[in-house]
């Protein structure tokens, strides 16, 4: 399942890592793609999106 995520606290790559680690600890054969410029994060994984939120907060992001 494909889930689409407004996080407007992403800054750089660095922030793309960050978010990227922490979904992919969460479930490691998740898609990851971050477009910084625009501030989404589209994760193709078979986690529910509640639990994918949560990975990016707890990353210290935030998400709308």
């Amino acid at each position: 399942m494909a889930i689409q995520l407004k996080v407007p606290s992403i800054a750089c790559g660095g922030c793309a890592d960050t978010i990227t680690k922490a979904i992919k600890a969460q479930e490691s054969e998740a898609d990851v793609q971050v477009d910084v410029e625009q501030k989404i994060v589209t994760v193709e994984t078979k986690a529910s999106e509640e639990s994918i939120k949560q990975a990016i907060v707890d990353a210290g992001h935030t998400v709308e």
